[in-house]
């Protein structure tokens, strides 16, 4: 019986060794100069770079305030560049998609874009990768915030409605 106790106990150190190596190999921090491709994508260098657990609407996005239609993609885009504002932006990733661009939370002059993103409205929180921005959506929408002040289709599904 004790056998199987520590032979239990070794397979489960050996199963998180393992997993912290593997993140820890995945994991990578990247830092320089951005150029902003759109609210939700950065380029520093050559390297491309998805901002994890946010969704933002496109560049040729619309959004609707009070049945005017307005280029809520273009401002998001806007807003994310006055943020960074030419500073070195640092972005900590977490692995690959399935396009080869980076994921990651990024941060300039120690603010998480990611956060600021979705907090000032200008993202959604993206449920399906993570659950960790769900509280910054709430703040933005009770405050009419970005794209919360009127109506808009969600960046997912503009994306699919419009392959």
């Amino acid at each position: 019986m004790a056998q199987k106790i520590y032979t239990f106990k070794f397979l489960v150190l050996v199963f998180l060794l393992l997993c912290f190596f593997s993140y820890s190999i995945l994991a990578e921090t990247i830092t320089g100069h951005v150029m902003v491709i759109d609210a939700d994508t950065l380029k520093i260098g050559k390297n491309r770079i998805r901002l994890l657990g946010i969704d933002a609407p496109e560049t040729k996005q619309t959004c609707f305030i009070k049945n005017e239609e307005w280029e809520c993609g273009k401002q998001a885009t806007i807003a994310l560049k006055k943020l960074i504002n030419s500073n070195i932006v640092r972005c900590e990733t977490t692995g690959k998609d399935q396009y080869k661009r980076y994921i990651a939370e990024c941060y300039v002059i120690n603010k998480n874009i990611n956060q600021w993103l979705v907090q000032n409205g200008w993202a959604i929180a993206y449920r399906y990768y993570s659950k960790k921005f769900v509280d910054d959506e709430k703040i933005a929408r009770i405050n009419k915030l970005g794209i919360w002040q009127g109506n808009f289709i969600e960046p997912y599904l503009y994306r699919k409605k419009n392959k």
